[in-house]
Formats: structure tokens, sequence, C-alpha cells
């Protein structure tokens, strides 16, 4: 199985943006999750996690986003951080297929930093890092 991105949705309400995508990942959901729910993870194709606290209500820190807090904490399955400045970032894993993963990504935010374009290319060094 390879990767994919299937095409991305993106809606506005008022001054908040919503963007959603699906990616396919080759590798099972257990190799997917510390790569969305750890600093090193995170670090290796999204951004450096300078402090991570892995359960709800615990502190996160993504540079580059701000610092807030861990929102949503499913183990294996659901990762959700909010932080000032960066919205809402939520990562929710699933079986895709014997072998591999669907993530179902929303980021909720507001202004207009971030971009379908901008996730896209991140999603893209997620899965060659998954694929390596």
């Amino acid at each position: 199985m390879t990767g994919s991105i299937e095409q991305g949705a993106s809606q506005t309400r008022g001054s908040t943006h919503i963007l959603h995508f699906l990616v396919r990942l080759p590798r099972p959901m257990e190799a997917v999750w510390p790569v969305l729910s750890t600093p090193e993870g995170l670090a290796g194709w999204f951004t450096e996690a300078e402090l991570l606290e892995p359960r709800l209500g615990g502190e996160v820190s993504l540079r580059g986003l701000g610092s807030g807090q861990v929102t949503a904490w499913d183990v294996d399955r659901v990762a959700e951080y909010t932080v000032e400045g960066g919205g809402r970032i939520r990562f929710h894993l699933e079986r895709d297929g014997e072998d591999g993963s669907a993530l179902r990504f929303t980021h909720e935010f507001r202004g207009g930093v971030e971009s379908e374009d901008r996730w896209r290319t991140r999603f893209e060094r997620l899965i060659d890092s998954l694929e390596a």
C-alpha cells in the first residue's frame, strides 16, 4: 500500500477557517500513532513540539503555532491540540485495510496563516517518512 492524500475541503464560518483532509497511510495505526502523539514524531514531519503532555488536559507547545492544551486524547486513535494563535488541530486515526491507516484531519483556525497547500506538503512528508 502506498499513501495518498484525498482532496482537502475548506470552509469558512465568520472569521474561522476549517480544513479537512483524509490521508491514507501505508502503515498500521500502531506505527502511525507515535508520529502524531510524540514530540519526536511530530518533529519528523510537522513541527517541533517543545512541550507535549500526552493526556487530556495536558500542556502542549508547538513551534510556530503557539501553546495550549491537549483537548482530546484517545490513545492510538485521537490526538487534538488547541493552541493560542494556531487553533485546533485534530488527528483521528482509523484502520484502513489490513496494513494501512486512514487519518481524518481537521484544522480549525482564525486568520489566513495556514492553507491546504501547506498541509498537503506536510502530509507528503508524513507519507514519505512512513514509506521509508
